[in-house]
Formats: structure tokens, sequence, C-alpha cells
């Protein structure tokens, strides 16, 4: 890992938008799907996939689902169901109810809550499994009361002749109400439009290779969507009182997911800066994932050297980092001062990987700097609001006038003329009575 100064590094990480033959590729997909339905769905799982199915086979069946218990270890049930537990404890901490705002005169203003009806989920089965992110996705939405739940990913996942059993297990344990064996654009087209056998969808959640992310991209309008992910982060900020070894290993932990996966130390030590550096060397050695990580770290990764601790906090909210730990002597002190990171780890045993798979926070987390302005997925994802207004008639007659001026200043005559209407009205009936 190269060792810089910041003026050598370029915060300014450009977002990946696919080349015209991808975007082009993905367009040319959706617009089959929604022309074909199951039959492009099929033609493109044989031709991407290898697996030729037929039109009921699309659909994951509840045999296969139990069958995929024996599959797994059982430590790895027993974990998966405490993970979620404490995912599920968290996210419930989020809920929120409709509420109804009385006045004096009779009038009401309020707004309800409503979760979404149908959601999809999709799981990538590309490099590797990560049922961790069927957890984290379907367990806030179900929390939020989702009733419908779908899943859609590849018919085989990273090598598996068949969808990975540790993903079906999560799907099952988490909620999952639907699993259908499709994946790519194909998968996002099916889930935004409908075909025969899977209903179109509310919003699509999940990350994805370029081409689901460039087919949620397109498809956003006929449906909502979580976000277009980028590759991982990670960004550390530390002081000396910080243990190298326990530092590489955490920029490793993300630079092992994808070869444009990026991780950053940033500190005012540029003794701790090279110890960091060598001990990633040695550490990368060793990991099984060590050519993937190999490319992250030597075209993102950097260990940069600040004039100071306050310089080091301005990098930190420049960058706005997906994941960001803290590990100076007084972290807290810190955490106050940052204004732009997705999920905030504090102190050496708050370790990135504690996040992803079990503490509880959501490990779906903004990516590409767009922390400045969205935040990780939470029931927020997966409720709807709608506003209630009652007006009474004393409330009516009291503001109608100062109703009508605004709207004749934009122009709309006749907005003005509904409130009108109902005055002249009222002054008539009024009249009348007496």
């Amino acid at each position: 890992m190269k060792v810089v100064s910041l003026r050598d590094f370029n915060l300014n990480r450009e977002s990946d938008y696919g080349t015209p033959e991808q975007n082009e590729t993905v367009k040319a997909i959706i617009k089959a799907v929604r022309a074909e339905g199951d039959a492009a769905l099929l033609r493109y799982t044989e031709q991407f996939d290898k697996m030729r199915l037929s039109g009921n086979q699309l659909r994951v069946q509840d045999d296969e689902l139990k069958a995929a218990y024996g599959k797994v270890e059982p430590s790895f049930v027993t974990a998966i169901r405490a993970a979620a537990d404490n995912i599920r404890a968290f996210h419930q901490k989020q809920k929120r109810s409709s509420w109804m705002d009385f006045q004096p005169d009779g009038s009401m203003l309020g707004q309800i809550i409503r979760p979404l009806k149908r959601v999809g989920v999709y799981v990538p089965g590309g490099k590797a499994a990560y049922p961790s992110s069927v957890l984290m996705n379907v367990i806030p939405a179900q929390v939020a009361g989702v009733p419908e739940i779908v899943m859609v990913t590849p018919p085989a996942t990273a090598g598996r002749e068949g969808i990975n059993p540790y993903i079906l297990v999560a799907a099952a344990e988490a909620g999952v109400t639907e699993i259908y064996r499709v994946g790519g654009a194909q998968a996002i087209a099916a889930l935004a439009y409908g075909t025969d056998t899977i209903s179109a969808v509310d919003k699509i959640c999940g990350p994805g290779n370029i081409y689901v992310a460039l087919a949620k991209r397109e498809v956003y309008g006929a449906v909502n969507i979580d976000s277009i992910a980028g590759p991982s982060e990670i960004v550390v900020l530390a002081d000396d009182t910080a243990e190298p070894s326990y530092i590489a290993a955490d920029l490793l932990s993300q630079a092992e997911h994808d070869e444009m996966a990026s991780a950053v130390l940033v500190t005012p030590s540029q003794a701790l800066a090279e110890a960091v550096s060598a001990e990633v060397e040695r550490q990368l050695e060793l990991l099984p994932r060590r050519d993937i990580a190999r490319a992250s770290v030597d075209n993102y990764g950097a260990a940069i050297v600040t004039a100071s601790l306050d310089e080091g906090i301005e990098t930190v909210n420049r960058l706005a980092p997906e994941h960001l730990e803290i590990v100076t002597e007084e972290p807290m002190a810190i955490v106050g001062r940052i204004e732009n990171a997705g999920a905030i780890f504090l102190g050496p045993y708050s370790s990135e990987p504690v996040g992803d798979y079990f503490a509880g926070p959501n490990h779906i987390i903004p990516t590409n700097g767009t922390a400045r302005f969205s935040s990780p997925v939470d029931l927020d994802d997966f409720i709807k609001k709608s506003s209630m207004i009652y007006y009474s008639r004393e409330a009516l007659l009291r503001d109608g006038e100062t109703i009508m001026e605004l709207a004749r200043r934009e122009g709309l005559e006749g907005h003005a003329r509904a409130i009108k209407i109902r005055l002249e009205q009222e002054t008539k009936t009024r009249g009348q009575s007496s």
C-alpha cells in the first residue's frame, strides 16, 4: 500500500455509469422482457447463465428451500438467526406511526404511514454469495410490514450448480415470500414490469454487477430503487495510538470484495502510515482472495498522511466514505465533527465486519461520496406517506382570502376560484339564514 501526502491523493473518485455498449445491451434486454415476458427471461438465462429452464422452473419451490437446510452447517443456521435477531431489533426502533393533529377550529392535519405492498430484492451470484445482504434487504422490509417480499437471484451462484443453499436458508429465515431463479438486467426488468410468472413490484433493492446497476437506473420511475451502488469503500481515521495490524486487517476486509473497492487510511502519523502499509503487504500474502485485494489496494488504496488530525477530519468529510472507522485516543470526541459517512465505527474493537454481519445496523450504505446526501437502508425505504387535510368551514372562511392571494400571484385563477365559490356560497347561506 502506497503512503502519500494529502496533495498527492485524488479525493474525487468518479462513478462508473457503464460503457455505451453496456448501456445499449441493458436497454435491449429490458425492451425484450417487456415485450416477451417469461420467454425472454428463459432465453437470457440460457445465454448468460448457461442453464436451460422451463417456465415452471423459474420459481423456487418450498421443498428446495427445505432441502437447503440439509446442505448447510447447523452452526450457520444458529449464526444467521442470531444476526437476524440483532438486525430486526435495531430496525424495530425505527418504526413510526400515522398521526393526526386536531385544531381548535375543527380542522385536522395528519400523515398516514403505510408499508409498500410488494418489494423486490436482487441477490447477486457472481464472485461470492452474500447471505448477510439477504438479511439486510429483507428484514427492514418485513419489519416495515411489507406483505410481499420477492427475491431474484441467478440460477447458479459463485460457481455452484444451482442457487447457493446459504442464500436460500438466509431468505427463508428473513421471511422472503417468493424466490425466482433469474438474474442480471433481465431480472430487474421482470421486477419492474412483470411477466406471466413474476408480478411487478413497487421497489427494487439489492446490489449487483454493472448490468444490474444500469438496469436499476433504467427502470427507475416505473418502480422505486434503493440506490445505484458502487464498489465498497472503507476509510480509517487513526492516530498513533492505533494498532497497525488491526487497521491493515480492516482495510483488507473491504479490499477483498472487489478489484475496484477502495481502502484508505487517513492519519497525521507518518510512522503509523508506514507500519500499516507494511502490515497490509504482509497480510495480503495470507489472504485467500489476495489477487482481488491486491488490485484494489494497488489501484484505489492508500495511506494518506495529513498535517494534523483536524486536516484528517476534513479529508474524511470530503471523501464521504461508505464505512468510516475512527481509531483514535478519543473517538467519541471526534464523531460529532464527522458530517459525511454512511456508517461510523468507533474504537479498536468496532471492526467493520461487526457491522457487516451482526451488530444490527444496516450494511447497505451509500457509496461513491453519496453519503453527503443519502443514508443507509432503513425502514423509511419500505414505507410510503400520505398527508391528510380536513379543513373546517371556520378555517376556510378565515384563510380563504389568503389562499386566493397566493394562487393569483402564481397566475392560477382556477385555483383561486375553487376557494372563491365556497366563500361566496357561505356568504349567501349566512345572509339567507339571517
